[in-house]
């Protein structure tokens, strides 16, 4: 099974000169996690969520008109449409991250995530493997991040 076959391929994105208060007010508008910060020929460049907003942000005590990149993971962690599933949850691992964003021709083409492939997947030892994996990784999910102020 390759990504293509589980990927979302509706992404949500901002610019990256956004305002932490819009990026999280696109969030509950559009009910997700996460958004890609993308440049303006499209290419992703950072990637925010709800936890950095709140964690990072709100309890941090920083301001959420600032830009939404500032606060950002970065560089951003991606996969290709036709990856192995197996070799994009190695990636996910390795990188403790639950969400990937999916390039093809260096476009967003979707995104998957450790529920896609929780609820999408017919592989339970893959499923139960991931999320242990990603549960505990050394890595949280804030390790790129380039934190502003």
């Amino acid at each position: 099974m390759v990504i293509r076959d589980i990927m979302t391929r509706t992404v949500v994105t901002a610019a990256t000169h956004t305002p932490v208060r819009e990026v999280a007010e696109i969030m509950r508008e559009r009910n997700v996690g996460g958004v890609v910060l993308c440049a303006e020929d499209g290419a992703p460049v950072g990637f925010i969520t709800d936890r950095d907003v709140a964690v990072t942000i709100v309890a941090g005590g920083r301001d959420p008109a600032g830009s939404a990149l500032e606060h950002a993971s970065t560089p951003v962690v991606t996969g290709e449409p036709d990856m192995d599933l197996r070799e994009a949850a190695t990636l996910m691992a390795r990188f403790g991250i639950r969400r990937l964003p999916v390039l093809e021709d260096g476009r967003l083409a979707g995104i998957v995530t450790l529920d896609d492939i929780a609820v999408r997947t017919a592989d339970p030892e893959l499923q139960s493997h991931l999320t242990a994996t990603i549960t505990r990784s050394a890595l949280p999910e804030f390790y790129f991040h380039q934190r502003g102020g």
